[in-house]
């Protein structure tokens, strides 16, 4: 029973529905059978000797890593809407050593896979080697990118408006009284990180370039509180945590001396000290939205060729707050 109630709320369905489908009932929609199949695929299950030799519809889900909270979320949203749409998907992460995204490719099109979601990769990084997105043109394979990518690659994408993530987080800084507000970014090439600088309305010196990881928030932060800034905006939460380090490395405490401002709303920013104020990015809706023009295509409609763009929303928490003493 307890399986039955696993099945049924991983598809979306009821388990008396799960039941029907096992015991090859009538009455079941074509699309209904195919999640409830597809969901006991993806946990393992063996299918009824009378369902068995379908094959499933396998979809590639390509992360960077697992370690950015905000990737484990994404394979979280987009896996469920796969199951639900009845595909099983194949999750691919990158490792520093061995298996590169040309890697998971190359492994995606000998399984026949029906289509690929990135998710982060080397799509957003303009000077980076795209030879297996060339690949994935050339067999017409349907494919989604999560978030900004270079210019040349023909796919459908599905991105938080960049632009108005920064508008929001200068306005609310700038509301506090903080007027060297500092922005702390990706190196460059890397495309969200880009449109993230050229929205940016502040002075241009107080722009900072360097890696996604907590070293480079904090290298970032100490450089800019030397240049005087008194509020942060960083590209991601994994550097607004660096940033707070970097802040209290020199001595000072945030918010009291510096604020600062994350990207994402990744799993447990509510929990860090202080809980972080950060611009949410719409996951589920995003996550949806790549399913759904990722099933279109399987059925043979054409690649939306404008990117789909949806607005953040501010999260005000507590590391955020008025700019009453200068650095």
């Amino acid at each position: 029973m307890r399986r039955l109630a696993d099945i049924a709320k991983h598809a979306g369905v009821s388990e008396a529905t799960v039941s029907r489908v096992l015991n090859g009932r009538a009455g079941i929609s074509d699309s209904t059978r195919t999640a409830v199949l597809t969901t006991l695929d993806v946990f393992g299950y063996e299918r009824p000797v009378k369902l068995r030799g379908e094959r499933p519809r396998l979809v590639g889900l390509v992360l960077p890593d697992l370690l950015n909270p905000i990737f484990p979320t994404f394979a979280e949203v987009v896996g469920a809407a796969l199951v639900k749409k009845g595909f099983t998907p194949v999750l691919c992460t990158r490792t520093s050593r061995g298996v590169s995204e040309g890697d998971y490719v190359t492994m995606l099109l000998s399984q026949q896979v029906s289509g690929v979601i990135f998710a982060g990769g080397a799509y957003a990084q303009a000077d980076a080697d795209h030879e297996h997105y060339d690949r994935l043109l050339q067999r017409k394979l349907p494919v989604i990118l999560i978030n900004a990518a270079a210019d040349g690659l023909s796919f459908s994408r599905v991105s938080t408006n960049d632009a108005a993530a920064v508008g929001k987080a200068y306005r609310h800084l700038r509301s506090l009284g903080h007027e060297r507000i500092g922005l702390v970014i990706g190196p460059l090439g890397h495309i969200p990180s880009q449109r993230k600088a050229e929205a940016f309305p502040g002075d241009p010196m107080l722009v900072e370039r360097t890696i996604l990881a907590l070293e480079g928030g904090h290298v970032a932060a100490v450089q800019l509180i030397e240049r005087g800034a008194t509020g942060l905006i960083c590209a991601s939460d994994v550097l607004a945590l660096g940033a707070i380090r970097g802040v209290r490395s020199n001595g000072l405490s945030v918010p009291d001396d510096v604020s600062v401002v994350g990207y994402d709303d990744s799993a447990l920013m509510t929990c860090v000290d202080p809980p972080l104020t950060t611009i949410r990015q719409p996951i589920e809706e995003i996550g949806q939205t790549a399913v759904s023009l990722l099933e279109a295509q399987v059925a043979g409609s054409p690649l939306v060729s404008d990117e789909v763009l949806f607005d953040p929303e501010l999260v005000l928490r507590r590391s955020t707050a008025s700019a009453t003493h200068k650095v």
